[in-house]
């Protein structure tokens, strides 16, 4: 029955990938104006960028032809990257994912706005996603915002998109600049003056007289509306100089030193911005009446490689040195993160308008251009910081939580291990695990997002199968380590390491089971037949997944809904109603039965129960009265994990230490009790006969 079912889920994704549309009809209505989709470049899914007037503006391509990182649904994140000639982002759009947590769990508006971020930034950049560590917030790395309980997701994501992004251009961009822009250098320091500036053509001029401005006019609507040009043909309409204060040597040869110190905190603040001082003497005036400090000048722009730069007014207040030419003047700013850079020709355009009629009149413009470059002595220009490799990355942002995880793993170790027994003979063995499963609830569930799941398991076998790399589980270094020191578990103690410490979800239950008792609501246990038979459900639930993750993959999400760890521990039950109502049930129900999911339902605790197979030695101690006359161990198991000879059943043992517990106390172990009234007591069994 499961296989027929399994063919139909098969037959059912094929049919859907049938009625697909073609990949360029899926694009096209993407592209939105004043942008179109162009012909196809290649076979790869890469397409030219059209813009409105049809010439080639970039490119189009999808990123999971390109490079199909698997994510944590064992599929590749497909996104849509727009880029410009010049490897700027023009946009990033997701296409489809089956990431779990943003499927089911947080919903895509969070992955959706870290998308967003990418708009404006160069593949010249060296991005990254986190936040700086230690003495990384000086370097010139770019820091995306991740997403928070979603940092693996967000980071598959970005390898994705870079990955994609750099194909397409090594193949088809070989010009692109692969240095970062240049930045002032603070080590050089020259004596200069107003003069010097304008002898080196660090400050440079353009003038442009009335009749000048006429010509530009000239047959045209506008040719007589300028008075003033027309009285005066030798006069000057614009008298501009510009030059880069971004050099502090140029700075100190234009500014008092009060507005010196002022564009220095001005600086400080925004250290990506280059400063542009212009002054025009003449009655052109750069910016119009209606100009609004803070913003971008009405009358000037930019341009640098055919691409505009982006200008503003930078809002300072200043005062210019003897000697320089003394009109209408602003400081500019314009970003180097964007392209803009400094030493390499650019154009300054100052606009000139005119207007024809007195009612509703037209106006009419013409454009007049200076060339500008600041000698490269004055600049730096660095190697592109060396990015770390993304496993690397991703442990350096959460180094502090990996070293307090690792200590807290140690300890549970040494505490399970060489110091059982005095961990199980303490008088408040309980309270301590309590506040260690309550730990574990805070630190590793709720703040670390280390609550292990099926999902990751069966990723990495869908990604065996495709022949795909597994390097998707190297961007969450919290949960991989629970999982190596699990895995180190099944060897030394079976499941019961993370079943019973290490699963946030366990311990609610647990937790929830104490509440019960402390109200003293009823138990219910099924009878032991019956409490066989749903120990076996997770084995096939887990079958099940697995046949999914096989035959139907994209389902798996949905699926692997079966684990209601998603709505409890990684969004704190901030989901739609059915989903918080399930994980609530079992948590309800545990008031009542002593953790029914994880023993009856949890496909992963299935999994644990296999991987304690390889479990190198049966760790709790038996006598040869255990279950013959005693029975107390088992009736006080309650996982049900002991059988009636006495014998542990370490595939439904959690590690509670209760029957270790029992069995070193003189004061409740039956046989102790016997033998401390005069009863022979056989020697201790340490090992049991493996079946």
């Amino acid at each position: 029955m499961r296989v027929v079912l399994a063919l139909l889920w098969l037959c059912l994704t094929v049919a859907v990938a049938a009625a697909d549309p073609s990949p360029r009809d899926r694009i096209a209505p993407l592209i939105l104006p004043p942008y179109a989709l162009g012909e196809a470049l290649d076979d790869k899914g890469v397409y030219s960028l059209l813009n409105s007037g049809g010439a080639e503006a970039g490119y189009v391509f999808e990123t999971g032809p390109l490079a199909p990182l698997p994510g944590f649904s064992g599929g590749p994140i497909n996104m849509l990257v727009l880029l410009d000639l010049q490897g700027t982002f023009i946009d990033v759009r997701l296409l489809d994912h089956n990431e779990p947590i943003f499927v089911s769990g947080l919903g895509e508006a969070p992955f959706l706005k870290f998308l967003e971020q990418y708009r404006g930034h160069s593949i010249n950049e060296p991005l990254v996603v986190g936040n700086p560590y230690g003495e990384g917030s000086g370097t010139d790395l770019v820091y995306l915002d991740g997403v928070t309980k979603a940092t693996a997701s967000v980071r598959i994501a970005h390898e994705s998109i870079l990955a994609a992004t750099l194909a397409v251009a090594r193949e088809r961009m070989q010009g692109i600049q692969s240095a970062p822009p240049a930045r002032p250098d603070p080590a050089v320091d020259e004596a200069l003056n107003w003069d010097d500036l304008v002898t080196q053509g660090i400050a440079r001029n353009l003038r442009v007289t009335n009749a000048e401005a006429d010509a530009a006019f000239a047959g045209t609507l506008w040719t007589h509306d300028d008075p003033e040009a027309q009285a005066d043909p030798q006069g000057l309409y614009l008298d501009l100089w510009a030059v880069d204060l971004g050099p502090a040597s140029i700075a100190r040869a234009v500014l008092t030193p009060e507005s010196l110190s002022d564009l220095n905190r001005f600086l400080t603040v925004s250290p990506q911005d280059e400063p542009i001082l212009v002054i025009d003497t003449a009655r052109h005036g750069l910016v119009s009446p209606d100009f609004v400090r803070n913003t971008e000048p009405d009358l000037l722009s930019a341009t640098q490689g055919g691409l505009p730069l982006a200008l503003r007014d930078a809002d300072l207040l200043f005062e210019t040195l003897p000697g320089v030419p003394q009109g209408t003047a602003m400081i500019l700013r314009t970003d180097r993160r964007l392209g803009f850079d400094p030493a390499a020709d650019w154009e300054l355009s100052a606009t000139a308008l005119r207007a024809h009629g007195q009612f509703q009149p037209q106006v009419g413009s013409a454009h007049f251009r200076l060339t500008l470059a600041t000698p490269e002595r004055f600049f730096l220009r660095e190697a592109p910081p060396e990015k770390l490799a993304p496993w690397r990355e991703a442990i350096l942002n959460r180094q502090a939580d990996l070293l307090l995880l690792a200590c807290v793993l140690a300890l549970l170790l040494a505490a399970l291990g060489p110091g059982i027994n005095r961990l199980s003979d303490h008088p408040f063995c309980t309270p301590i695990r309590l506040a260690a499963l309550a730990f574990v609830t805070g630190f590793i569930g709720f703040w670390g997002q280390g609550q292990l799941s099926i999902v990751t398991p069966l990723a990495t076998l869908r990604t065996a199968l495709d022949d795909g790399s597994l390097a998707f589980l190297l961007y969450d270094p919290f949960s991989l380590l629970i999982w190596a020191v699990t895995i180190l578990g099944f060897v030394l103690w079976g499941r019961g390491l993370f079943c019973g410490w290490l699963c946030p979800f366990g311990a609610l239950q647990e937790f929830a089971h104490h509440a019960g008792r402390f109200f003293r609501l009823p138990e219910w246990e099924p009878p032991a037949r019956w409490d066989a038979r749903f120990k076996s459900l997770k084995y096939f639930l887990l079958g099940a997944l697995i046949c999914v993750a096989v035959f139907s993959p994209t389902h798996l999400d949905t699926a692997a809904e079966i684990e209601p760890f998603k709505t409890a521990i990684t969004t704190v039950f901030l989901r739609d109603w059915p989903y918080v109502a399930y994980a609530a049930l079992w948590l309800v129900l545990g008031l009542f039965t002593f953790k029914g999911f994880c023993r009856w339902v949890c496909p992963l605790g299935a999994l644990m129960a296999i991987g304690g197979v390889i479990r190198g030695r049966d760790w709790i101690a038996r006598r040869r009265e255990c279950g013959s006359p005693c029975q107390l161990c088992r009736v006080r198991c309650k996982y049900g994990a002991i059988k009636a000879s006495g014998q542990i059943q370490y595939s439904e043992c959690f590690q509670c230490l209760d029957c270790v517990t029992i069995h070193n106390s003189p004061a409740a172990c039956v046989p102790l009790v016997l033998a401390a009234r005069g009863r022979p007591l056989a020697p201790p069994v340490l090992r049991e006969a493996r079946t």
